[in-house]
């Protein structure tokens, strides 16, 4: 059959895709911006369509001969994210209605059926189930609480939480319940959703073997990944949002993800009912109890081998291309250039630029980097702490500590777009290409569109330093190249 995959660029989507192969199915991705599918694994095995599915004409066309219709797309925060969620489910109901999609297949949240009002966010969610159920066609909603998997953004946060903090101050949601399920058993009810007989129109609980609370959670994890019993102090003042703020300092998620994720762990997150098991049967191995889980996804984070994290689509600044003329922006595009020659292989030059980032660093001032990203962080930004998807390679729409992969030409170009708290716009590329004389010319570009007299202001407060920055990188990294090349 051929399934329609939305929100193909985000974690669980770029999961699913593979297994729906894997599975014989044939696959079409919905993308605001398909290049940020060019270099996944399976690009040339699925057929990829531009659209957004807040536009009915994109997502109707996506539809066409369409079986089923994963919708994997919510919005985390942000004015008015709950308005644009309903919208665009309303719109996506009705074209896949229009086009004849046999069934839908929605992920929600895992929440209380009697416990009040819900937080914004869940709230959001099951609305959006709601509209699914509401329309012309047959949907699933599987409603799944914390999501335990390598790169998931519930995963990072307990285990950012659990590592650095050995002493906790720990708020009263903490100990409300949980039943987690392993990124592998979501996996394996998402793509059985498709298989289901008859038209089902209805929610679905689904969860690991095992309730537990948060704190149990971390306490757990810290045997498995073999870390001193945590010391964990029960207060009751803290509330969600305060720790929503202390999660953007200790862990790579950001508060616009984080407060979300807190915000549902209020509410008990508990299965009311295994229906489930009538319709679809469990993996054949089982589902994975907690620390199982834990173990799995702590082998491939230290591997290395993360195919898809929470970051993949986080970035909400548009895929704008590089203005190559400043009247393109309607002002002043300021360019820091640096160009440097090296005796190094192009090849070995492009080793490093790929590798720049994360635990290898961007090869100046690291004190300097991490002050900016530590102030980033305070405003609610993304930071440095998001590191890489891998150690050694990069995709199209990779996320790179306050970076974002806009455009890789394997060899020659990787052009990186901020998405840091900036009064602008701002872009770095790094390129490589040998010249006449058997040499080869890496040259550095950061671009910068001001927004208003502050970011004109912006760029000048900091330009004294780029000689610093931008020029020791050009030269580190070249040097590095050097070393490498043993020259």
């Amino acid at each position: 059959m051929l399934c329609l995959v939305t929100g193909a660029t985000g974690y669980i989507g770029g999961r699913l895709v593979p297994r729906l192969l894997a599975d014989g199915h044939r696959v079409r991705c919905l993308a605001r911006d398909p290049d940020k599918l060019r270099d996944v694994p399976w690009a040339d095995q699925v057929e990829i369509v531009r659209g957004d599915v807040l536009d009915p004409d994109s997502t109707r066309a996506a539809c066409e001969e369409v079986d089923v219709l994963y919708y994997l797309v919510h919005s985390m925060s942000g004015p008015g994210f709950a308005e644009r969620d309903r919208r665009a489910a309303s719109e996506t109901s009705r074209a896949a209605g229009e086009a004849g999609v046999s069934r839908i297949v929605y992920l929600g949240g895992l929440h209380p059926p009697d416990q009040g009002e819900l937080s914004e966010h869940l709230g959001s969610r099951t609305e959006v189930g709601q509209i699914f159920l509401a329309g012309p066609v047959p949907t699933v909603v599987l409603q799944a609480a914390v999501v335990l998997g390598s790169g998931s953004a519930s995963f990072e946060m307990l285990r950012y939480l659990t590592e650095r903090l050995p002493v906790m101050v720990t708020p009263r949601w903490v100990r409300n319940r949980v039943q987690p399920i392993a990124i592998r058993d979501l996996l394996h009810y998402l793509v059985r959703a498709a298989e289901i007989p008859e038209p089902l129109n209805r929610t679905f609980d689904v969860g690991g073997p095992e309730v537990l609370t948060y704190e149990q959670m971390m306490r757990r994890y810290a045997a498995v990944a073999g870390l001193p019993r945590r010391v964990m102090l029960p207060v009751e003042v803290l509330s969600p949002r305060l720790s929503s703020y202390w999660i953007n300092i200790v862990t790579p998620v950001p508060k616009s993800i984080g407060a979300p994720l807190i915000d549902s762990l209020v509410h008990e997150a508990v299965r009311t009912e295994h229906d489930i098991d009538d319709h679809i049967a469990p993996p054949e191995q089982g589902l994975l109890g907690y620390e199982q889980a834990v173990r799995l996804a702590l082998a491939r984070v230290r591997a290395g081998q993360i195919d898809t994290r929470w970051s993949d689509a986080s970035g909400s600044a548009p895929s704008d291309p590089l203005p190559s003329d400043p009247r393109w922006a309607g002002g002043s595009a300021y360019r820091d250039v640096r160009v440097r020659r090296t005796s190094a292989a192009p090849e070995t030059v492009w080793r490093v630029i790929e590798s720049i980032g994360g635990h290898n660093g961007w090869y100046s001032m690291p004190l300097a980097w991490a002050v900016r990203g530590w102030a980033d962080r305070l405003v609610g930004g993304v930071g440095l702490r998001r590191g890489r998807r891998d150690a050694r390679t990069l995709r199209t729409g990779d996320a790179l500590d306050w970076w974002r992969v806009e455009q890789l030409d394997e060899g020659r170009l990787l052009r990186l777009r901020a998405e840091m708290r900036l009064p602008g716009r701002a872009w770095l590329e790094l390129g490589v290409r040998p010249d006449s004389r058997a040499r080869t010319v890496y040259r550095q570009r950061a671009v910068f569109v001001p927004r208003g007299l502050a970011g004109h202001a912006y760029w000048w407060a900091v330009a004294p330093f780029h000689g610093v920055v931008f020029g020791g990188m050009a030269s580190n990294i070249v040097r590095r190249a050097e070393q490498l090349s043993g020259r």
